[in-house]
């Protein structure tokens, strides 16, 4: 966890505790970026220079790749059913650490903290049952700021203000993966499928390390991957892995929406070209019930998985610091 403490912007501090939805990204061992949704209801520390969010054993690669390389970013890119009321987009960036053994008083506060975001918390003998898991075997990261970037607008054009560490220039082109660059999935097919998610982010890593998310528009697509629109200053020249992210939800959080790739993206002359190699994708019902009885036994099972294949094991030797084989 960083030592330095950020004068935390106010613009930040307000998306920091009232963005409903953020998007994350974490690193890939080859150089790439993943990016996805949370909501990480408030979930924000001044005093402590921290922001935080939470996960389940249910995704273990998600918290291996935090471990084995803890430089993460949160982007506060939408206001949307949220209780912050500017328009700016944040990024903060740091180091993460992960809870795997949160304390009973910390996953009460959580309860707390979940319920003006997510609505009430339903109880009863049924329902404890259901959602034990989801409530009390929740996983705790908790990025420790060294850099926080706000933009004036929610596309991230305009000016920027940096708080902590100064921006990088841009990374350098990276080398083009063994089994090339081209689509390994129909682009077509993509863009059907994010055509109704009206939130659309990039990842990649920066200079320092650290990943860079960026809000992007889709201005069309042909079999050679998706075109993309950005503040031009923010696109690094030339080629490298990148994660993509298009997602929706309601207030709340229900009926969720998500699709997330990783593959290829190449800026040339300030036109960037998106060229997808996976894609994978969730939408939950639009229905609090159905939704909340989905997650719960989707953390059953998760759990239980977990602890028959030694994935809660594996976890806790990298959370320890000990690499297998060590």
């Amino acid at each position: 966890m960083t030592d330095t403490h950020l004068p935390w912007p106010d613009t930040a501090y307000e998306a920091f505790t009232g963005d409903l939805t953020v998007a994350v990204a974490y690193l890939t061992p080859a150089g790439g970026a993943v990016v996805t949704s949370v909501s990480p209801v408030g979930l924000a520390n001044r005093a402590a220079n921290q922001v935080s969010f939470t996960t389940s054993l249910g995704f273990p690669k998600k918290l291996e790749r935090i471990l084995n390389n803890p430089r993460v970013a949160l982007a506060y890119h939408t206001r949307l059913h949220g209780f912050a009321a500017h328009s700016h987009y944040v990024l903060a960036q740091g180091k993460a650490s992960v809870d795997l053994q949160p304390s009973a008083q910390r996953l009460d506060e959580l309860m707390d903290a979940t319920e003006p975001f997510l609505g009430k918390t339903n109880h009863g003998r049924v329902w404890d049952w259901l959602l034990r898991e989801y409530h009390r075997e929740r996983v705790f990261v908790d990025v420790g700021l060294e850099r926080i970037t706000t933009w004036p607008h929610l596309s991230a054009h305009g000016p920027a203000t940096v708080t902590g560490s100064s921006w990088p220039q841009h990374p350098a082109a990276q080398r083009p993966p063994k089994n090339g660059t081209t689509p390994r999935i129909p682009v077509s097919q993509l863009a059907r499928r994010i055509a109704a998610l009206p939130h659309r982010l990039l990842a990649y890593e920066g200079a320092d390390g650290s990943p860079v998310i960026l809000p992007v528009t889709v201005t069309g697509h042909d079999e050679t991957g998706l075109r993309l629109s950005a503040p031009p200053e923010l696109l690094p020249p030339g080629g490298r892995r990148a994660g993509f992210l298009a997602h929706a939800f309601r207030p709340q959080c229900v009926g969720v929406s998500m699709r997330t790739a990783t593959g290829w993206l190449t800026v040339d002359s300030g036109e960037a070209l998106y060229a997808p190699h996976t894609s994978v994708g969730m939408a939950a019902p639009p229905s609090r019930t159905v939704m909340t009885v989905a997650n719960g036994l989707l953390a059953k099972q998760g759990l239980r998985r977990a602890r028959r294949n030694g994935t809660t094991e594996h976890l806790h030797t990298l959370a320890a610091g000990v690499r297998p084989g060590a």
